[in-house]
């Protein structure tokens, strides 16, 4: 706890610095302060006004007034990132254009919009906080599939030194992609837990230990990534040209699958059979491939690396072989990161865990609408305003791919103006 002394001498250096029009690094020079004290202290005092910012309601009580707000918070959902009011961490978005808080700033301002960083700030957690529900749901719709793919990504939170956000999707009986992220301030097992913990079927991730909590010794039967492995492979040519052999290998187990796709069996039976026809037999080089090349590297070596990974993922390897729903890879849930690590290079990192867990709700929800082809401005539009009234027993038909079938015959039945 502070003494009563310290806090003014630091909320008088903040007020001094926000009236002095001087960078943190020429001020904290100024005043002989160091400059990570400085901005520790400008943190602590952006906190102290996000306390007092009044709250923001999105609930329009007139038609007006969503044409004129409406605009601002899809532009703070879709191109901004959210932090916390910190100068290197604006609040978030990697769908459009990864832009930072500032420059979105800017843009509204050339629009002849002008409106504050800390303004959009609140209105991208507001947001967030109306679209919970829609968020929740979507992971929970995800852990109750048969087969769920699962990656993660490291994300910086300002003073804390590793966090992670990981990424869940699946594939409806409809075809639809369903993808859901999950912020933590770890990359342990707790929130495959979280999210997978109880629930049955196939997970398909690579080697990472920390999905042991849902699939030992009950739960979810583990399927490995083939991608991965070939990765691993690849980074062992220089020293070991050895490794084309299995690569080529790998390769012909992918042309299996797009003979599979170019009939339009996938998941079929058709598709079993193909595999234990085809894939069955390259599956059994592969092994002995990997039998008679382990002895003669050393494991520490490239080739002896990728030889121990590929062995001892063996059994999750081969079991795409007996199910035709499996895919050979978790490379889709790996695409899903590649837009938020797009994000991350621009914003840096977020200000505290309920910026991070704001940027995965939202993060999703947009994302699940790329990926099911549904505009996401369209798309939001309609639910930052649906969502508040709609009935919590049938949220699912706000998730993106039911809003899109939806829209062919009407959009869903819900009160858009509270009745009086």
């Amino acid at each position: 706890m502070s003494k009563p002394g310290e806090k003014q001498e630091w909320l008088q250096v903040a007020e001094a610095f926000e009236a002095s029009g001087l960078t943190q690094k020429a001020f904290s020079a100024q005043r002989g302060l160091r400059l990570s004290t400085l901005q520790s202290w400008m943190y602590r005092r952006r906190r102290q006004h996000a306390r007092k910012a009044p709250a923001v309601r999105l609930l329009p009580v007139e038609v007006p007034a969503v044409a004129q707000v409406g605009p601002v918070l899809l532009e703070v959902v879709l191109a901004s990132e959210p932090g916390c009011g910190s100068p290197r961490a604006p609040t978030s978005s990697t769908w459009p254009g990864s832009s930072p808080l500032h420059r979105l700033t800017q843009r509204l301002a050339r629009g002849g919009v002008p409106m504050s960083r800390s303004t959009l700030t609140d209105l991208f957690h507001q947001s967030a906080s109306v679209l919970l529900p829609l968020s929740t749901h979507l992971l929970q719709c995800i852990a109750s599939a048969e087969v769920v793919l699962a990656d993660e990504t490291p994300l910086r939170v300002l003073d804390v030194k590793k966090t992670h956000r990981g990424t869940f999707l699946t594939q409806t009986p409809e075809g639809a992609w369903l993808i859901g992220y999950r912020f933590s301030l770890g990359r342990a097992g707790k929130t495959p837990k979280d999210v997978l913990g109880g629930t049955t079927g196939a997970l398909v991730v690579d080697g990472y230990t920390g999905y042991n909590v849902v699939t030992l010794p009950e739960g979810r039967t583990r399927v490995g990534c083939w991608a991965h492995v070939r990765r691993r492979f690849f980074e062992a040519l220089p020293t070991a040209p050895e490794a084309r052999e299995t690569m080529d290998l790998i390769l012909e187990l992918y042309r299996v699958e797009a003979q599979a796709r170019d009939a339009g069996v996938v998941g079929t039976a058709e598709h079993r059979v193909l595999r234990q026809e085809s894939s069955a037999p390259i599956l059994a080089r592969i092994s002995t491939w990997l039998a008679v090349q382990t002895p003669r590297h050393p494991p520490k070596s490239p080739l002896g690396q990728a030889l121990s990974y590929a062995t001892k993922q063996w059994a999750a390897l081969t079991r795409f072989a007996e199910d035709p729903r499996l895919p050979l890879d978790n490379n889709r849930s790996e695409a899903a990161l590649r837009k938020a690590a797009l994000g991350r290079k621009n914003f840096l990192f977020v200000g505290h865990e309920s910026a991070g867990e704001n940027l995965a709700g939202l993060y999703a929800l947009v994302a699940t609408c790329e990926a099911n082809g549904v505009n996401p401005e369209e798309y939001l539009a309609d639910v930052l305003l649906r969502v508040q009234t709609h009935p919590n027993s049938r949220i699912a038909e706000l998730l993106p791919h039911e809003w899109r079938r939806r829209q062919t015959t009407g959009p869903p039945e819900s009160r858009l103006q509270p009745q009086h």
